[in-house]
């Protein structure tokens, strides 16, 4: 890029600077310096390739999305929460908000996460372990008592089940009074992940895909700000990829989504706003703070180049990231609070627009209320003592980042062809990306490539080649034993009673016949969204609606494979 050109995306930059609202706060360095908002080539200078990097809210949007970067908003501090029963998390919900916190975002225990009620016997002793427990409208209503619905962004963690537990969402805030129209928060619905890396799965692809497209629609005409999916990556990488495998299969499963919007005739610019996405801040700095950039801008371009996008928002892939857990070591677990804050600064230095930062003691328990809130004072520290909010972007133009930003551009999209291929020359009724992700699925390559990364990694441990203190170099220590948060058993029992009482309570035909309704619905080409809603204000619970589908669908098993 020549000078001129330079100088006209500066001057472009500028005008969207001033005219953008700035937060008051003091941009200037620890000792007093003023700082520039941004920084690029010098005045009058040339730049090979600077069109890639740009300015701050201008395409590619490598540089971010805003022109005022975190000058004009910070980052959302969402901490990820929930345990035991709906009551102990609302109390756990009210510390995080009153000690700071913007948002919140849900944990589901594993009963929830698979479609099934506390006294399932298949919940039995697993019944708010890992999550809070939500059986029905009444268990959301008093995870949120004494919290406006309307006014807090909620993200909800969850895929399988994720719409009927989004219309207990619904009915919760439309109990509260909310205007449903005004809600902003997110829900992951990412099934293509569960697949690839998670198995948190209900039924086979097509019906959730089905659930997923008529959320989609629901979304875009009745609660605009609200983002149906969240596309996750985070799984993907937990359960042992590269960062650039993170990237190109979270990426690829956004195309897919794109792909399901324009099958139902949905307008991308009036749809893909409402697409998320949810990465993994993994402890390698430069690695993950390359692979946000690149995230960006492969986003953008495909949304204009490979589905028609005009609008700006469109392009956008804005993004939640949460640390990573698979790097946190029940050795020497202390030693999690420096790892979390060095990948929590990874995520602000790659432009992410909300994060939670995981506790020191998450490898062996649910988070004390003390470690809780070290996490969530690492992300204030961050926020409030380092300067890292003054300037926009602040390593781009590096050698260093921006080749690396490249490379794993380069390898993403490596990827998105070897996906693109395993679809085969045939139509699909969704699209060609989705194709190939179904056919990847089905023939276990994704599961298969991310094992053969986490084996390779595992092998580099063993000989050393890699480190983790405290675990295969610096393993002395005069640390104790951590104090760990347990779940008492008392609390399925209360789960199990309370969901008792609500069941005998309720009129048992209008159930029945809610839940008959909705099967019905499924049998047309009829939005799901409305019969279900109806079902949960009936009081229907989470399995009944599960099983009620269940039985419609049928259920989806992993084919063995040696």
């Amino acid at each position: 890029m020549n000078a001129d050109e330079i100088a006209d995306g500066r001057a472009r930059w500028q005008a969207r600077y001033d005219a953008a609202r700035k937060r008051d706060a003091d941009f200037t360095t620890l000792s007093g310096l003023p700082l520039e908002p941004v920084y690029g080539p010098p005045e009058g200078s040339a730049y090979p390739g600077f069109e890639r990097i740009g300015w701050p809210g201008e395409y590619p949007y490598t540089r971010g999305l805003y022109p005022t970067g975190y000058r004009g908003r910070t980052w959302t501090i969402r901490q990820f929460a929930g345990f035991g029963n709906a009551q102990q998390t609302n109390e756990r919900y009210k510390m995080i908000l009153g000690a700071g916190g913007g948002g919140l975002s849900v944990a589901f225990d594993m009963p929830t996460l698979m479609g099934r009620d506390s006294d399932d016997p298949e919940a039995l002793g697993e019944v708010g372990h890992c999550g809070v427990a939500i059986d029905s409208a009444a268990d959301m209503e008093t995870l949120f008592a004494g919290i406006d619905l309307a006014a807090v962004t909620t993200s909800m963690t969850i895929s399988g089940p994720a719409v009927p537990v989004f219309c207990m969402y619904l009915v919760a805030a439309e109990r509260q009074g909310a205007d449903l129209s005004t809600l902003d928060g997110t829900l992951q619905t990412d099934i293509f992940k569960e697949y690839i890396a998670q198995k948190e799965w209900l039924f086979e692809p097509e019906p959730h895909l089905r659930l997923i497209g008529d959320l989609m629609a629901y979304c875009a005409t009745e609660i605009p700000r609200y983002k149906p999916l969240s596309v996750s990556g985070y799984h993907i990488r937990e359960a042992g990829s590269t960062a650039a495998q993170e990237l190109a299969y979270t990426l690829a499963d956004g195309f897919g989504y794109v792909e399901l919007g324009l099958s139902r005739g949905l307008d991308v610019n009036v749809f893909a706003p409402g697409l998320s996405f949810f990465f993994d801040a993994h402890v390698d700095f430069f690695e993950e703070i390359a692979k946000f950039r690149a995230a960006r801008r492969i986003w953008a371009r495909w949304l204009r180049e490979v589905y028609g996008a005009t609008d700006e928002r469109a392009l956008w892939l804005r993004f939640h990231t949460q640390t990573a857990g698979v790097s946190l070591t029940a050795q020497q677990p202390v030693n999690n609070v420096v790892r979390t804050a060095v990948e929590a600064l990874a995520a602000v230095l790659g432009g992410t627009n909300s994060l939670h930062t995981n506790a020191l003691d998450e490898t062996l328990a649910l988070p004390t209320d003390e470690s809780a809130e070290i996490a969530l004072r690492t992300q204030q520290v961050l926020m409030e003592e380092t300067g890292v909010t003054n300037v926009a972007d602040p390593l781009g133009g590096s050698w260093y980042v921006e080749a690396l930003t490249d490379r794993i551009e380069a390898e993403a999209e490596e990827i998105f062809a070897r996906i693109r291929q395993l679809g085969g020359d045939g139509p699909h009724p969704i699209g060609p990306m989705t194709s190939g992700i179904l056919r990847g699925i089905e023939d276990g390559w994704f599961t298969g490539q991310i094992a053969e990364a986490a084996f390779t990694y595992q092998q580099a441990l063993e000989r050393g080649d890699k480190k983790i203190v405290g675990v295969n170099c610096h393993t002395g220590t005069v640390a104790k034993e951590l104090e760990i948060l347990r779940i008492s058993h008392e609390v399925e029992l209360e789960q199990r009673r309370l969901l008792a009482g609500r069941k005998a309570e309720r009129d048992g035909a209008a159930v029945e016949a809610a839940l008959a309704r909705m099967v019905a619905v499924s049998r047309t080409d009829e939005n799901m969204i409305p019969a279900m809603l109806d079902a949960v204000r009936a009081e229907a619970t989470l399995g009944e609606i599960c099983d009620a589908l269940r039985a419609e669908w049928g259920v989806y098993r992993e084919p063995a494979r040696f």
